[in-house]
């Protein structure tokens, strides 16, 4: 049988992941892999989770095992509305709320919402790979507009939406990671958000905020939300997991949106899972009322730190001259650029020879024409494995400047 001639176009428009095929490539234990996303399985609150699961099917079998609603378990969307006002001081209605399974499946939804085939959207350049796969997936005109080290850049985001209604089309959405940004590490500063959206109602179109690692902060002090600052006009869709600052095995994560695009979420999820796991729900909603998610963010924030600063003065020692890297104020990840005559892709095959591995930052950029580029996470490796793997990338890159 010939399946190739009966695929749809939407898997002929899909790829596979950079990440996750370097995983399979990389899954040698000599390899020291900076490439992964991964939280730090030694922080994975272990025995909390397992109380919290016992107590919640012997309590509530008949709701943590049984179907759930599509919209979400009451108890969760509860204790995230005192979540979201005890922490960001956003004020929400169960309505506003969509439970789902984390953040990629967000991604998938909002492009299959706002996206038909050739519709603009705008990201910074470079973003996060799983994102920039789920538009590509959905046919988006994915554009990039150009960023430095807060962030995308307001000038290069209205040019983009200046050129888009020149040519007689609308930019569907502008999709950001505004705290500790994937791939960069970079954080878009208050002063700047207000700008971008200004710009964004200007130009008749929202912000798609995907905040997975915002309350990872190691330093200084948080801006406000695109949620927040928007004060309730609709112009900004916001993207919760928690993934990052729980277990990412539970696989979830949240929606907050006008009352009436979450009702449109709900119809599509319909077709796609009917429910998230209630089961998961339900103990992540316990989590949240023991007030042990505080104290278990708090843990993590001190030994992310620590392995951020040693990987930071270890690249002072090591690297070369000519080579440069971001300082992230939090989340799990900084971003190192190579002379522009390198490319990171082809010193990968050599990096993972001398046993060590990262992603190359070709496939974050939207056009795929920047390439000296590369993403390190911090927060996987133990400290011995970071100055062991950043030796030996530093040797790498040496021997092939």
């Amino acid at each position: 049988m010939n399946y190739s001639e009966l695929y749809s176009h939407v898997v002929r428009r899909s790829k596979a992941s950079a990440i996750r095929e370097l995983l399979k490539v990389i899954s040698n234990p000599g390899i020291i892999s900076f490439a992964g996303g991964l939280p730090d399985p030694a922080l994975f609150p272990v025995e909390e989770v397992a109380q919290i699961m016992k107590k919640v099917v012997l309590e509530h079998p008949k709701e943590a095992l049984q179907y759930g609603t599509t919209e979400g378990q009451d108890k969760f969307k509860q204790e995230l509305i005192k979540l979201l006002k005890e922490t960001e001081n956003i004020t929400v209605k169960p309505e506003q709320i969509l439970a789902v399974s984390a953040s990629q499946q967000a991604l998938d939804m909002a492009a299959r919402i706002f996206v038909d085939p050739g519709d603009a959207i705008v990201t910074a350049a470079p973003t996060y790979l799983g994102a920039l796969q789920a538009f590509q997936v959905a046919g988006a005109d994915i554009i990039g507009a150009e960023s430095d080290n807060h962030g995308i850049l307001p000038e290069s985001l209205e040019e983009k939406l200046a050129t888009l209604k020149t040519q007689g089309r609308r930019c569907k959405y502008v999709y950001l990671v505004p705290d500790f940004q994937n791939p960069t590490g970079t954080t878009i500063p208050e002063e700047r958000r207000i700008k971008i959206l200004e710009i964004v109602k200007k130009y008749n179109t929202f912000i798609l905020e995907d905040s997975p690692y915002r309350q990872v902060r190691f330093e200084g002090t948080a801006p406000t939300t695109f949620y927040a600052l928007d004060k309730g006009q609709g112009n900004v869709i916001t993207m919760f997991t928690f993934s990052k600052i729980f277990v990412p095995g539970f696989r979830l994560g949240y929606f907050i949106g006008p009352e009436e695009v979450i009702r449109k979420f709900v119809i599509l999820k319909q077709s796609m899972d009917l429910c998230t796991s209630p089961l998961l729900q339900l103990a992540t909603a316990e989590y949240l009322h023991s007030g042990r998610l505080v104290a278990h963010i708090k843990e993590m924030i001190e030994v992310y730190r620590e392995k951020r600063d040693l990987m930071i003065k270890t690249l002072a020692e090591v690297m070369p001259k000519g080579i440069s890297w971001t300082h992230p104020e939090g989340g799990l990840f900084l971003w190192l650029t190579l002379p522009k005559q390198m490319d990171s892709s082809v010193l990968l095959q050599k990096a993972i020879q001398n046993k060590v591995a990262y992603v190359a930052g070709v496939d974050f950029y939207p056009s795929l024409d920047v390439k000296n580029d590369m993403r390190l996470n911090f927060s996987y490796s133990t400290k011995e494995q970071i100055v062991e793997g950043l030796k030996r990338l530093a040797q790498t890159i040496k021997e092939n400047m």
